[in-house]
């Protein structure tokens, strides 16, 4: 992964490719399914002009509603601004304090490749390039042209519209993104090759509100 500016940054986990219509796996723990929906944005789903690239409307009626962007009532001791990823429940929750949070819906890791922790967002990139790592090249040899040279911006690009950058708590880069994904239909689902995928529409309305550095801290947990 590199900065437009050419920065080079360690490699990334995603996948290219994931099954279009593949059923939602493991169902919702039942504090999951029980949370109070506030608000709902499935009129924020549609066509969107962004930097140049116009990202395609979503057939939001096809996503489960659980999975679609809405504040709902949880109670939480983190601060506002953190980040709780549940990959059980494949949800995101960005706390907005008062009992509130923000919740997407969001691909996780296959089994073998899925990852939990504590980190922070170090830094973060609209339309980001994708470097995949040599690892995954050996492992999927059509992209191998891409660890060096990188695949440009686009909407076939892996990480979408937006990537947010994950360090553990000595600075160092774990390989884990935040990211968007034109693959909407794998919301849901355990598709990617660890990271956390949203639709493009919602990493744009979450990147929108975090700030890079140690006080966004994102909790991963199983």
């Amino acid at each position: 992964m590199r900065l437009r500016n050419a920065m080079t940054v360690f490699g990334l986990v995603a996948t290219l490719a994931v099954a279009g219509n593949s059923a939602m796996a493991a169902p919702l723990s039942s504090a999951a399914a029980s949370a109070e929906t506030l608000k709902t944005f499935d009129s924020d789903y549609g066509v969107v002009t962004d930097s140049g690239f116009s990202l395609p409307a979503i057939p939001i009626q096809k996503v489960k509603p659980e999975f679609r962007r809405q504040i709902v009532k949880y109670d939480s001791d983190e601060k506002a601004g953190t980040i709780i990823v549940n990959t059980r429940e494949r949800h995101l929750y960005y706390i907005l304090g008062n009992g509130e949070a923000m919740r997407y819906g969001i691909g996780v890791g296959k089994q073998g490749f899925a990852w939990s922790g504590t980190a922070y967002v170090a830094w973060k990139q609209e339309w980001p390039n994708w470097h995949p790592p040599k690892e995954m090249a050996v492992r999927r040899p059509e992209i191998a042209k891409f660890v060096d040279d990188g695949m440009n911006p686009g909407l076939e690009n892996p990480l979408g519209a937006r990537a947010m950058y994950l360090y553990n708590d000595k600075g160092q880069d774990t390989l884990f993104r935040l990211h968007g994904t034109p693959e909407w239909a794998s919301i849901g689902t355990a598709a990617s090759s660890g990271c956390i995928r949203l639709i493009n529409q919602d990493v744009i309305d979450l990147y929108s509100r975090v700030l890079p550095g140690r006080e966004t801290k994102v909790v991963v947990i199983q």
